[in-house]
């Protein structure tokens, strides 16, 4: 038997196991994590779980890629409702299309596809070179003084305590960021074990694939998301999962972003288990603004 996550854990789990209203049907609710507006990574990891739980468990088919659009910002006091289109079951694929709604409105949507096991070709690009996890210290806390200075926004950003743990390879000061090579690599993994169910680490793989990836398009600019003259909003996510994996387990996120242009910035991201086999590719483009006085909160 698994261990009991702690509550943070357990809290995450429980966003992602939505309540099934009709067949195709679903609500989920959101959390605050310290975001102004629901966090992007809630949103694709509640449509997975929506879209797999309208897939044949007797079939072995698994999701194998997911195309998402972030339409709206999402209200973080209310729930979102999700609403699956059984697109296509054919003979080797399964087609779910899923719309986010809230008051209303579709907020977001997307498309995932499912695939049984097949034996075929196989490649993978390999692993970069880095420091193994645990050679790489956590990153501490900020001081109180330091921490007093910024706004109440980045405030409860930085103070809470996610689910996920980070340790970056080459860490950056995200409040007094310095202009450098739009690369990064950082190993996360969730804070205590989980169950063996591929459909949870798959989900809970999406939520996490939400982190660091944009962000990585703002440091040649020596620009953050914590600097209150910046704004950054996700318009679009691809994941493609290729090999089986386990989210508790570290996992290195590897990320480039080959290029930004008109309020734009676009990321890429290769994502390796501890033994280096490529389990999940990211793609995301997001808006990126810096205004040219202080944005209101």
């Amino acid at each position: 038997m698994s261990p009991t996550p702690e509550p943070v854990v357990s809290e995450l789990i429980e966003l992602l196991s939505l309540e099934r209203l009709e067949a195709d049907l679903f609500r989920g609710q959101s959390r605050d994590i310290g975001t102004k507006y629901v966090f992007g990574g809630q949103v694709l990891g509640q449509a997975l779980s929506a879209a797999q739980a309208t897939v044949d468990g007797d079939s072995g088919r698994r999701a194998h890629s997911l195309h998402a659009y972030f339409l709206r910002a999402g209200d973080i006091d209310a729930p979102i409702v999700y609403d699956v289109d059984r697109t296509r079951d054919g003979g080797s694929f399964s087609v779910r299309r899923v719309s986010a709604i809230q008051h209303g409105k579709v907020i977001f949507f997307c498309a995932a596809s499912f695939q049984g096991e097949e034996s075929g070709a196989e490649h993978q690009l390999s692993m970069p070179e880095v420091p193994r996890p645990e050679d790489i210290e956590p990153a501490p806390a900020l001081p109180a003084e330091v921490m007093a200075k910024l706004s109440p926004k980045v405030q409860r950003w930085l103070s809470r305590r996610g689910p996920f743990e980070f340790r970056h390879v080459y860490p950056r000061d995200e409040l007094n960021p310095p202009k450098r090579p739009p690369f990064q690599q950082v190993w996360f993994r969730l804070c205590e074990p989980v169950g063996d169910s591929p459909e949870l680490h798959r989900a809970l793989l999406a939520y996490a694939s939400d982190f660091q990836l944009l962000g990585t398009a703002n440091f040649p600019h020596g620009i953050s998301y914590y600097q209150p003259n910046v704004q950054m909003a996700s318009l679009d996510h691809a994941l493609w999962f290729h090999r089986p994996f386990r989210a508790d387990d570290w996992l290195l996120y590897s990320i480039d972003s080959p290029s930004a242009q008109n309020s734009r910035g676009l990321a890429r991201g290769q994502i390796f288990d501890r033994h280096g086999r490529l389990v999940a590719s990211t793609a995301q483009e997001g808006l990126i603004r810096v205004l040219p006085t202080e944005a209101k909160n």
